[in-house]
């Protein structure tokens, strides 16, 4: 099976064309003309990610974000971007990024996000007007929490070592918006549907000023709300290939070992 053709299921999830226009989406290193050995399921790739793949005999690396975003100037090893590139080129590995184009799916990033928290009735928080596609998530829970407890539940199923939120506003938690990644530009869009709380991430300083006793605004880190995001992908890829591809079955298929995190908590 080519990578093509594993691409090709990949974009039926999350189509390139809906990617946002300053990303950098698709396959971004090799040929996709080459037979696929296994593939390795990873958020980042980083120089760790490619000697996974090494190990683990992949010759495709999915990742959530890519590994080149700008333009390459030179490529001769001077930065963690242009070692990954080489050794990737070196080992005749290829990297197929998704980012904003899952980001934008309804069944993406923070529709993971969603499943995680036990949210039901979801929509898009920031929907697209001409096509199905949009930023964030609406949903609710079946039945509504006090906020210690919601911000409990985001912390043991998150795994969030540092959860940074705005006042306590003394009511239940019902109605929550989610956005994996950073998500300060939804803050008023959430507060506007009457979200009870916003889950994202890389909020600033003065970004939680905008609860203004509204909502309640909770960052759980960028990595930790998009974490989930490579066993959506290899759930999706083991029921595509389950159905259509018997030939490259499960076994094929590795979800990283490696935690990319590159924030540290004390």
């Amino acid at each position: 099976m080519k990578i093509k053709q594993i691409t090709n299921y990949l974009e039926q999830l999350a189509p390139l064309e809906d990617a946002e226009d300053f990303d950098n989406v698709g396959l971004l290193v090799g040929d996709n003309q080459t037979e696929v050995t296994n593939i390795l399921v990873t958020l980042d790739t980083l120089e760790i990610t490619i000697d996974e793949a090494i190990d683990k005999n992949c010759n495709l690396v999915v990742s959530f974000h890519p590994i080149i975003f700008s333009g390459l100037k030179h490529l001769n090893g001077s930065n963690y971007v242009e070692r990954v590139a080489i050794k990737a080129i070196q080992n005749n590995i290829a990297i197929y990024a998704m980012h904003t184009a899952l980001d934008n799916s309804f069944d993406g990033v923070s529709a993971k996000m969603c499943e995680v928290l036990g949210l039901v009735n979801r929509q898009f928080l920031i929907p697209n007007v001409t096509k199905n596609i949009g930023m964030g998530m609406l949903a609710e829970f079946p039945s509504a929490l006090s906020e210690k407890d919601f911000l409990n539940i985001l912390r043991d199923r998150f795994n969030a070592k540092g959860i940074r939120y705005s006042s306590l506003l003394n009511k239940e938690i019902k109605k929550v918006a989610v956005l994996g990644g950073s998500g300060a530009f939804a803050i008023d869009t959430a507060k506007k549907i009457d979200a009870d709380a916003y889950v994202s991430s890389d909020f600033k300083y003065h970004d939680f000023f905008k609860a203004e006793n509204e909502i309640l605004l909770v960052d759980i880190g960028h990595y930790e709300s998009e974490q989930f995001t490579k066993n959506l992908l290899v759930d999706y890829l083991n029921k595509k290939i389950s159905n259509f591809a018997p030939a490259l079955d499960k076994s094929n298929i590795f979800l990283s070992e490696n935690n990319t995190n590159p924030i540290n908590y004390l």
